[in-house]
């Protein structure tokens, strides 16, 4: 019930030719294994839960933690090793089953049942290899990750050439996921309830497709433009098809009976959405260096999917440095979007559509995010922990508004060592 994303760091290094021999002495890209771990806190609240049909308890909390090992394999090859472990407990997830027989159910309120909490686990190794002139660039990795309800595995490569002196930077990427669901329905679409509660018998059809495929292929293109300025532009070409619905999200129709046990509405239907779907963000990022102390980070992205969705985002950061060693990261963030075609509030959708939601993550909407970061550097690492040098701690926290009345506070830390 959850999801995420990769950074691959790219390594420069300078070719030195001998004096007097025509031995070629070549820098390894990466001089030494470093090790980085990360642990982010999010927390959310709000009113408009999926699960329980576009009106109820949003609260969840999800603690992650991230292992990530770069090794030198030789002077042109590294191996990435990125682990990780989510554990979420959520209020509205809770509610796939309310009724635990502790009081009566309400979607405002927790339950008890197995689908409040749940643990993601992923692996993803990546493999990269450098050209001799170190201006060519190809990775490959894979990816496999697990959780209660959902499995995946993934794979893709990229590849990276640089010119122009190194001004110039031109990516192609390429990745493939092959997930598959083992459907939780809402528990009074499980059989147990139909004919318990009078003249309650909707007109049910578990989804016969379980697999969902994605197909993401990206272009960059980068360029340093003056001393002060760097440019960036990438595009996104996304396709997804299978089953692209969440089974256990509620729907209410407008012109179907209520009905209610313990004075919770029962659901009409689960979430019906296209079994395919076409994504196109296009982005661009503007970086500008002011000065020693400040450097102003720019980016904008524009979004279009052929459900109905058109959004933009707007980020700026400055980061702001304190001395040699310690680093300052105000930043905000702008988001907005338009509705799916296929989003209803609670009770406006009709039962003889094809496709209905009541998931406010398909609604109209802006977000507003603040956030502060501060870095500390130990460029020579001269603070030692067994066999590790510390080379960088991130502290960053997060707010997050959004006009549906949903907020949330994202805390992370995140460190580098160098291995010796």
């Amino acid at each position: 019930m959850a999801k995420l994303v990769h950074i691959v760091p790219w390594f420069f290094c300078v070719v030195v030719f001998g004096q007097n021999t025509d031995t070629t002495y070549k820098k390894r890209v990466l001089e030494t294994s470093e090790l980085e771990t990360l642990f982010s806190y999010y927390s959310q609240d709000g009113p408009n839960a999926a699960v329980t049909g576009g009106e109820g308890t949003e609260e969840l909390t999800d603690a992650t933690s991230t292992i990530v090992l770069r090794m030198p394999l030789n002077a042109d090859d590294v191996l990435t090793i990125d682990t990780g472990i989510s554990a979420y407990t959520s209020a509205s997830s809770s509610n796939v089953n309310p009724f635990d027989g502790r009081r009566d159910a309400d979607p405002f309120d927790a339950s008890s049942g197995a689908s409040r909490s749940d643990v993601l686990a992923y692996f993803s190794p990546n493999y990269s290899h450098s050209s001799d002139d170190r201006n060519r660039i190809w990775t490959a990795k894979a990816y496999v990750s697990a959780e209660y309800d959902y499995f995946s595995i993934g794979f893709g490569g990229s590849y990276t050439w640089l010119f122009n002196e190194r001004n110039t930077e031109v990516s192609l990427s390429g990745q493939v996921y092959l997930d598959s669901w083992n459907p939780q329905y809402p528990i009074e679409l499980r059989g147990g309830f139909i004919g318990a509660v009078p003249g309650y018998d909707p007109d049910f059809v578990p989804f016969a497709e379980e697999n969902r495929n994605s197909y993401a292929f990206t272009l960059s293109f980068s360029q340093i433009l003056s001393k002060r300025l760097q440019a960036l532009l990438s595009v996104d070409v996304v396709r997804q098809n299978g089953l692209l619905s969440t089974p256990f999200q509620r729907v209410y129709f407008g012109d179907v009976q209520d009905f209610f046990l313990e004075g919770f509405q029962l659901a009409d239907d689960v979430e019906r959405l296209p079994d395919t779907r076409f994504k196109l963000p296009i982005g661009a990022r503007l970086n500008y260096y002011l000065n020693d102390l400040a450097i102003i980070r720019t980016y904008y992205r524009f979004y279009y999917d052929d459900w109905g969705i058109i959004a933009h985002t707007a980020n700026l950061e400055i980061p702001l440095k304190l001395g040699d060693r310690f680093t300052l990261y105000p930043n905000y963030r702008f988001y907005s979007q338009t509705a799916a075609d296929h989003f209803f509030e609670r009770e406006q959708a009709i039962s003889t559509l094809d496709f209905y939601t009541s998931d406010f993550d398909l609604s109209k909407y802006t977000a507003h995010q603040y956030g502060m970061g501060v870095r500390y550097k130990d460029i020579f690492t001269k603070t030692k922990f067994l066999i590790f040098g510390l080379r960088t701690v991130d502290l960053r926290f997060a707010y997050y508004d959004r006009s549906t009345q949903l907020d949330a506070t994202i805390v992370t830390l995140g460190t580098t060592f160098v291995i010796d």
